[in-house]
């Protein structure tokens, strides 16, 4: 039976999600927007969801459950649609550092 990994929206982050226009298409959010919470064993997304219902903590709109393949569906109003993990650029300060021009020239000494 597949194991879904549990992914709670903070508050301060859902309260901005409930007021968001729907869109269609995949949803990009934020790891730092999500706390993991555990798994529930399911047979299917919407199985998951229904052993959850009737919990002392249910899933909510902006929830995400991470299934097998670490396929993400994030629960909208609608029911659950597609997400992926918006992970940010790491830089590395050499961004506006200019290219060396040319190959190393070495003099020969005399």
């Amino acid at each position: 039976m597949p194991k879904y990994r549990i992914f709670r929206m903070k508050e301060t982050e859902r309260q901005r999600f409930r007021s968001a226009p729907h869109t269609s298409g995949t949803m990009m959010v934020k790891p730092k927007d999500y706390l993991e919470e555990g798994t529930v064993d399911a047979p299917t997304l919407y199985s998951a969801w229904a052993l959850l219902k009737d919990t002392e903590n249910p899933l909510t709109v902006g929830d995400i459950l991470c299934g097998p393949g670490d396929e993400l569906r994030i629960l909208k109003y609608i029911g659950f649609e597609e997400a992926r993990w918006v992970i940010p650029e790491v830089k590395s300060g050499l961004e506006n550092v200019p290219p060396a021009a040319g190959p190393a020239v070495i003099e020969a000494q005399a």
